[in-house]
C-alpha cells in the first residue's frame, strides 16, 4: 500500500478546519502534512494530530504537503494558491466571497496546478443544485423563483456563494443570466414583481452551517426543495472527496460536480 498524501489545511483551527481535519483523520489514503494559520493566532506552535505544527509559514507548510483543503478568506486563499501553484500542489478551496477581479486571478493560476472552488462540498447541496435546475425547467416560466438562506452570525459574506449557485441553477434552466434577474433587495414601494425575477434573501443568526431554502412559486401551489445542515462535516467529507480525485488530474480549473458526475 502506498503511503498516505499529505494534506496541507489552511486555516486549520477554524471552525472548517476542525472538522477538515478530522475528516483527513478518518481517511486511511490520507494524513495531516502541515496546518497553517495566521501570523499572530494564539495557538501558533501548538502540536497537533501526527505530529505537526500549527505554523504561519506558507513555503514550509507546502513543502511538507502533497495537497491542499483551504476554507478560508479570498486574500489568503490567492496568497497560498500562488506559492502552490508554484509548487505545483493540487488546490481544492471552499472560500467564497471572490471578486470578479479575484475569480479571473483563480482561473489563471488553474492553468498551473489542478484546481477545485465550491461554495459548498456537500454532496447533497450539489444534488440539490442539480434538482433545482430540472425542477425549473419542467416546471417552466409561470413559476417564480425565490430563495432563502441562513448562516451563522459571524459568516462574511452575503448571499452564501450556495445561493448564488443555486439561483445561477435557476437561470440556467431559464435560459437567462443571472445578473439581469438578480433580486437581493426588496424594501419601501418596490412596484410590482419583475417577469423571470431570481430573489434573494439572506438571514444571519446563531451557529447555523448553513440552511437553503428554494421556493418554486406557481398559481395555487409551490414546490420548496430545501437543504439544511446539521454540522459541517458534510462539508469536510466532500472536500476530502474533492482532494483524493483532484490528485489525479492535471492542471485545470475543476468542478465539484464533475467529482460527482452530476
Amino acid at each position: 500500500m502506498s503511503e498516505p498524501r499529505r494534506v496541507l489545511v489552511v486555516g486549520a483551527l477554524g471552525r472548517m478546519g476542525e472538522r477538515v481535519r478530522v475528516a483527513v483523520s478518518d481517511e486511511t489514503r490520507l494524513r495531516l502534512g502541515a496546518a497553517l494559520e495566521v501570523t499572530g493566532h494564539p495557538r501558533l506552535g501548538e502540536t497537533l494530530e501526527d505530529g505537526v505544527t500549527v505554523g504561519d509559514d506558507a513555503k514550509a507548510s507546502l513543502a511538507a504537503s502533497d495537497l491542499v483543503i483551504d476554507f478560508s478568506i479570498p486574500a489568503v486563499t490567492l496568497a497560498t494558491l500562488r506559492l502552490a501553484a508554484d509548487a505545483g500542489l493540487p488546490y481544492v478551496t471552499g472560500t467564497t466571497g471572490f471578486s470578479d477581479e479575484e475569480r479571473r486571478e483563480l482561473e489563471i493560476l488553474a492553468e498551473r496546478v489542478p484546481l477545485i472552488v465550491a461554495p459548498n462540498f456537500s454532496v447533497a447541496v450539489n444534488v440539490l443544485v442539480h434538482l433545482v435546475g430540472e425542477a425549473t425547467r419542467r416546471l417552466g416560466p409561470d413559476y417564480d423563483a425565490e430563495l432563502v438562506e441562513i448562516h451563522h452570525a459571524a459568516k462574511r459574506d452575503a448571499p452564501s456563494g450556495t445561493a448564488y449557485k443555486l439561483a445561477e441553477a435557476v437561470a440556467k434552466a431559464r435560459g437567462q443570466t443571472l445578473a439581469d434577474h438578480l433580486v437581493l433587495e426588496r424594501a419601501g414601494e418596490t412596484g410590482a414583481r419583475p417577469p423571470g425575477a431570481i430573489g434573494i434573501q439572506t438571514l444571519r443568526a446563531g451557529d447555523c452551517p448553513g440552511e437553503h431554502s428554494v421556493f418554486l412559486v406557481g398559481k395555487g401551489e409551490r414546490l420548496e426543495l430545501v437543504h439544511r445542515a446539521h454540522t459541517r462535516d458534510p462539508f469536510a467529507r466532500g472536500a476530502i472527496r474533492a482532494a483524493l480525485w483532484l490528485a489525479e488530474r492535471s492542471p485545470g480549473l475543476y468542478s465539484f460536480e464533475r467529482v460527482l458526475g452530476l
